[in-house]
């Protein structure tokens, strides 16, 4: 049994057939947060457990697997875990180009908790800028536009509706945001959890300002650096990208860029993809 999975540092996908039930999401595994111990922990209780004899093939796109190192925490994990299958692990950026481009030649970005992106000659991946992750980077993403929203809101900038669902949906105080912010794991995934307020007031001024303002910087900073911009269709995969598409719309329309498609996951394409070489 052929299993493909899709994993950013919140969720991850597992498909295991063509039918779209034949889906299994659990945590996200990000080996720069997360050891073998906490993987092996996570498949064990899942309902990945059910499969483990019947896997013969793995194939893990994954953030934060960008090394070999990195790539073989994941993969020491999951060849305990799955002892009959073939493992390979890569970046999930590659899983991106590969579910959006195929074998043809694009530029695909991911715009979830994180960011980043690549152009995809249809069989090699090229980065001309690298992903710099949560603290220095990740623009546009749901890490970036919860940091923007809990920073506004200590600086007492955010409007007065937006204010009152922060308060009414999450605890938030300075000692709790700075708590999570500076004394806890998972970081990124603590600042992306409150990007779901922006689609819930998507028609505040605010919202689409701090929107647009990131991906705006998102494309300044990756796309108009790679070579053929206007002639190349850009592609996009993650839940910013695919719940913003209209604001993301608007802003490459304005740098005259080719869009693509956009993906919220690209797993159903992935799975097709590898199925399809069998």
């Amino acid at each position: 049994m052929l299993l493909v999975a899709d994993s950013g540092s919140t969720k991850a996908d597992w498909k295991y057939g063509p039918a779209e039930d034949q889906l299994i999401t659990t945590k996200g595994f990000n080996p720069f947060f997360h050891d073998r111990t906490f993987i092996l922990a996570e498949l064990e209780q899942s309902e990945l457990a059910a499969l483990r004899e019947q896997v013969t093939e793995i194939k893990f796109y994954g953030a934060g697997c960008s090394s070999p190192d990195r790539n073989e925490i994941v993969a020491k994990a999951l060849r305990e875990f799955f002892s009959r299958a073939t493992v390979l692990v890569d970046h999930d950026i590659l899983g991106a180009a590969i579910a959006t481009n195929g074998d043809t030649e694009g530029i695909s970005c991911i715009i979830g908790t994180g960011s980043n992106s690549c152009y995809y000659n249809g069989s090699e991946l090229f980065q001309v800028v690298p992903a710099l992750g949560y603290l220095l980077g990740d623009e546009a993403s749901g890490s970036y536009l919860g940091k923007r929203l809990l920073s506004d809101y200590l600086y007492k900038l955010l409007p007065d509706e937006l204010k009152t669902a922060l308060e009414t949906e999450y605890e938030v105080s300075k000692e709790i945001i700075f708590e999570n912010a500076y004394n806890k794991p998972n970081v990124n995934v603590y600042f992306a959890s409150f990007a779901k307020l922006y689609s819930k007031h998507r028609d505040l001024p605010y919202v689409k300002q701090v929107v647009a303002d990131g991906f705006h910087k998102f494309l300044d900073i990756h796309i108009t650096r790679y070579p053929r911009i206007h002639e190349i269709p850009v592609h996009f995969v993650g839940s910013v990208a695919f719940y913003f598409e209209d604001v993301l719309t608007e802003v490459m329309e304005s740098k005259k860029l080719v869009k693509g498609r956009v993906h919220r996951k690209p797993i159903h394409e992935l799975y097709r993809y590898f199925a399809g070489r069998d």
